[in-house]
């Protein structure tokens, strides 16, 4: 077995582990909020803080394996670092339990300026909570710098980022896939330098005492946070982009509008987080616009250009529906779904009355559960199978799809009902008055349930593949 294949096996074997933990973490959350469990309140924000790190980080490293093994195709990664990132990922994630587990370190996974350290849990839990992060990011930022330089060896960064075909010429051949991983790693270095900054910040204020400026601590954490997310699923979409004509039959190529289109994505992402701080009255007026602004451009180029392409690609294709391909396809139809969500949440008149309730969840659990989760684990079973070719069965196969989009989709819309009615979102025990909160986590859980019972299917579906993969 070769380096490559291995590294992306034990990628797709971690993120199985943790997503099942990280699940059940939420599934914990919505037992509280139901009154189901009133013994262990206490628990609820370790849990949420626990599972908003676990689950933005790993569909992050997800995403970013995933394009790795694309690239792979056109150029010549490091499995070395690859290798590396896995290490300090697993690294990472033991300090976060620690923090979690052992010191009930709850600062959300935002960890806001100053909530790390107003919480009450001991200070070597807020330590170990920004040590854990700051492993994160180090190694991260070492494996995309490693991808942006195999990409820098065969390209030009004009030809990477397809201004070629923006300036009416057809060559040099740039696949999609790798311009759009291109652009991804760009604004991911962006990202990750972000979140060195604020940590510096939070280290420096545990060594001095000295407090920091809680508005540039925001801006900072959003611009990390905001772009991670956003950037995980540019990835996975990169990867879709790759996959998507072996199964139809008819060539996704760069052109002039997939050039535009995501360049205008680099720029756009870096100024969409404002969004994240309408409620910060003494933010710059014009700051706020910005956010409103960028956030409605940054739909276009992206989603409409990139659901609409897929649309007209699979439209009277003869598509063979396997699990692979019917993920990925839905979990860009969520990707969309999940991103009219955001849109409507980031007008300024709307966020006004949706910001502090479970609409906010909605719509970026959305394009999460629906969306990044379904493109992965879609590319991770195409890769298996590609590996085994065993035999598919379709009809069990639409089985594992259905529960997990009814049981998504269910769980999905209990939290936009309850965003619908105001009930409030980080509440750990609902008030009397906003009862129909529990209700509706109630019935939240019998859908996760539902989308439970799909992942374990799928994972024995996708993971009969990769026992087999080990012998390739």
């Amino acid at each position: 077995m070769n380096l490559a294949h291995k590294n992306t096996l034990n990628w797709i074997m971690v993120t199985f582990v943790l997503f099942i933990v990280l699940l059940l973490a939420g599934m914990f959350m919505r037992i509280i909020q139901a009154n189901m469990f009133s013994s262990a309140q206490s628990w609820f924000y370790p849990m949420m803080t626990l599972h908003g790190v676990g689950m933005a980080g790993l569909w992050w490293v997800a995403s970013i394996a995933c394009a790795s093994r694309v690239l792979s195709r056109y150029t010549a990664p490091s499995e070395c670092v690859s290798r590396f990132a896995l290490y300090g990922t697993v690294l990472g994630v033991l300090f976060l339990l620690a923090s979690v587990f052992l010191g009930q370190f709850a600062a959300g996974w935002y960890f806001l300026y100053p909530l790390p350290f107003k919480g009450g849990w001991p200070t070597w839990a807020t330590l170990s909570f920004l040590l854990s992060i700051t492993i994160l990011g180090a190694t991260w930022l070492v494996w995309i710098l490693d991808l942006l330089r195999s990409i820098a060896k065969k390209y030009t960064i004009g030809q990477a980022l397809g201004w070629h075909y923006i300036l009416g010429k057809t060559g040099p051949d740039v696949p999609p896939a790798v311009l759009i991983t291109a652009v991804s790693l760009i604004a991911g270095v962006a990202c990750l330098l972000s979140g060195v900054v604020v940590l510096l910040f939070f280290y420096y204020e545990m060594l001095t005492g000295v407090a920091n400026d809680a508005l540039l601590m925001k801006n900072l954490t959003f611009l990390f946070g905001h772009l991670l997310v956003n950037l995980s699923l540019y990835l996975a979409v990169a990867a879709v982009y790759d996959v998507f004509p072996s199964y139809t039959g008819r060539p996704w190529p760069s052109n002039k509008i997939v050039a535009i289109s995501w360049n205008s994505v680099l720029v756009i992402v870096l100024l969409a987080y404002f969004h994240h701080l309408y409620m910060d009255f003494v933010q710059p007026t014009y700051f706020q616009y910005v956010g409103q602004i960028a956030s409605y451009m940054s739909s276009i180029p992206a989603a409409v250009v990139t659901v609409f392409g897929a649309i007209a690609l699979v439209y009277r294709a003869p598509v063979r529906w396997s699990l692979g391909f019917t993920l990925m396809f839905f979990g860009l139809m969520g990707w969309g779904i999940g991103g009219i969500g955001a849109v409507i949440d980031s007008t300024i008149a709307v966020n006004s009355k949706l910001h502090n309730t479970l609409w906010v969840p909605a719509h970026f659990h959305t394009y999460m559960i629906e969306g990044l989760v379904l493109m992965v684990l879609g590319y991770f079973y195409h890769y298996c199978q590609e590996k085994t070719k065993l035999q598919e069965n379709l009809y069990f196969q639409k089985i594992i799809a259905a529960l997990i989009l009814v049981g998504g989709y269910g769980f999905l819309l209990m939290f936009y009902l309850s965003g619908a009615h105001s009930i409030p979102r980080r509440f750990a025990v609902y008030p009397a008055d906003l009862s129909s909160g529990a209700q509706l986590s109630g019935i939240a859980l019998i859908f996760i349930s539902i989308f439970l019972l799909g992942l374990v299917l799928y994972i024995y579906e996708t993971g009969r593949r990769w026992v087999k993969s080990l012998d390739v």
